[in-house]
């Protein structure tokens, strides 16, 4: 008898031993949630709601729609480990469903000027949809009060607007101003990074928000613990602990260039999504909690992955671009190249990675990564002719700047009818007869949009 209650104790010692050596969030900096359904909510959306994600991973914090998002750190600095399993660093826990993600960017700092504050710089953690054209890394939204339990309207700085709309009026949307006293009672602004998303409203009472590759918050499925062991975000499988694993090599600069933190201080992280979703709402992100990882190179596993843009459900036109990326331990790799499937054979993919078809159906789309053929991504979407005889040809035909930003000029196509597509197929720009004068683009969101000038179609390239 004596041996089994020793033997107790001790297990009790050491799993005592594991929680206490394992870094939990110790203290909020900030919490600045965006309107949402679950904003001035108990449990998720109240001011004490982000000290729930102190020293565990079960806590409830809602983030709200775009730029909503919380501040927070561990007791010691985060390292930059390479020992790290799978070079990953730490775990940020959400609550994810099937076929339901509401994914949020995070951005870390380390505290350069020594003071203990985190009022350094920001540099994002570069995830699978950082480098997609129809992403915006400049974005902000201003979110007006209704002064009322209504819809929240929205204005964002390329001149798009609309609401948040409100499930129902049992309580305000826009944060209150006894629990948020530092937000403006009339209108406010939020700003980071964008991502499009991909969600699914074809079958009403199933609509689906499809989880992003890797990088992205309340974005995977939390695991079994111990905690400290990350899952490997390059494969689809829940190895370990689940949730979403972070390395701070991801790091980027506001120009996009990677750079190299051996530590970090302060992590941010902000609803990186501009949606709504039926009668789920708008897609607003949570947080559990977060915890570092410990080192151990015995844990290892795939280190490359391969990301596709998705596809509109149906494609009118040609020829289609395709967004491809390739990545190695989390950082783009430019260097890697894929081939093209599409099944069934009604179509084909040039060396330039357009999309052209011959006839009308339902395909399934597949790159294989060359330089390692286990590595594969499919997507799916249904061709449709609508627009039949349009071809790239080889003419002087061609767009100046590219990329650009507020004006463009169309080189050799004088007197021809020019529209302008977005990648739905939508025409946003219109011009008869065209004189040579600069077009101004500076309405359109910045992204990939489509020259069409006569059969001519040209990639352009919005900032």
């Amino acid at each position: 008898m004596m041996q089994k209650v020793t033997y107790i104790v001790m297990t009790i010692f050491i799993l005592s031993a594991i929680s206490t050596r394992a870094q939990y969030i110790s203290k909020i900096w900030e919490y600045k949630p965006a309107p949402g359904q679950f904003i001035n909510s108990a449990p998720w959306g109240c001011p004490y709601s982000a000290n729930t994600l102190i020293g565990g991973t079960n806590g409830t914090l809602s983030l709200g729609s775009f730029g909503g998002y919380v501040v927070f750190s561990f007791e010691n600095p985060v390292e930059n480990d390479d020992a790290n399993p799978y070079g990953i660093d730490f775990t940020i826990f959400g609550n994810p469903l099937t076929d339901w993600s509401e994914p949020a960017a995070v951005f870390v700092m380390k505290d350069d000027n020594g003071n203990g504050l985190p009022d350094d710089t920001w540099y994002e953690l570069a995830g699978s949809d950082y480098f997609f054209t129809c992403s915006i890394h400049d974005y902000e939204v201003t979110y007006t009060n209704p002064n009322a339990n209504s819809d929240i309207p929205w204005s964002d700085n390329y001149s798009n607007s609309g609401v948040i709309t409100a499930l129902s009026d049992i309580h305000p949307y826009y944060p209150v101003a006894d629990s948020f006293p530092e937000i403006n009672n009339n209108s406010y602004s939020l700003n980071g990074s964008y991502i499009v998303g991909a969600i699914d409203l074809s079958v009403p009472y199933n609509i689906r928000s499809y989880k992003r590759g890797f990088g992205y918050v309340d974005n995977n499925f939390r695991g079994v613990a111990p905690y400290t062991i990350p899952d490997n975000p390059y494969t689809e499988e829940t190895e370990n602990s689940g949730g979403d694993a972070f390395d701070i090599s991801w790091a980027i600069d506001e120009n996009g260039n990677y750079v190299d933190l051996d530590m970090i201080h302060f992590v941010k992280v902000q609803s990186a999504m501009l949606a709504n979703a039926g009668w789920l709402g708008e897609i607003s992100t949570e947080i559990t909690g977060a915890v570092d990882v410990a080192p151990d190179n015995s844990i290892t596993g795939n280190l490359d992955m391969l990301v596709l843009k998705d596809l509109p459900d149906t494609i009118s036109y040609y020829p289609y671009y395709l967004e491809y990326f390739c990545f190695h331990s989390g950082r783009l790799d430019e260097t890697e190249t894929v081939t093209w499937t599409v099944s069934p054979d009604i179509a084909k993919i040039d060396e330039q990675d357009r999309l052209t078809f011959h006839d009308e159906g339902a395909v399934q789309i597949t790159a294989t990564l060359d330089s390692n053929p286990e590595i594969t991504k499919t997507v799916s979407t249904f061709l449709k002719r609508c627009c039949s005889g349009i071809s790239s040809t080889d003419n002087n035909i061609s767009v100046f700047p590219n990329p650009a930003q507020d004006f463009v000029t169309i080189q050799n196509a004088e007197d021809s009818d020019i529209a302008i597509f977005d990648l739905s197929g939508r025409c946003v720009i219109n011009v008869r007869n065209y004189s040579g004068e600069s077009i101004d683009i500076s309405a359109l969101k910045a992204g990939m949009f489509f020259v069409k000038v006569g059969e001519e179609i040209i990639k352009l390239v919005k900032k």
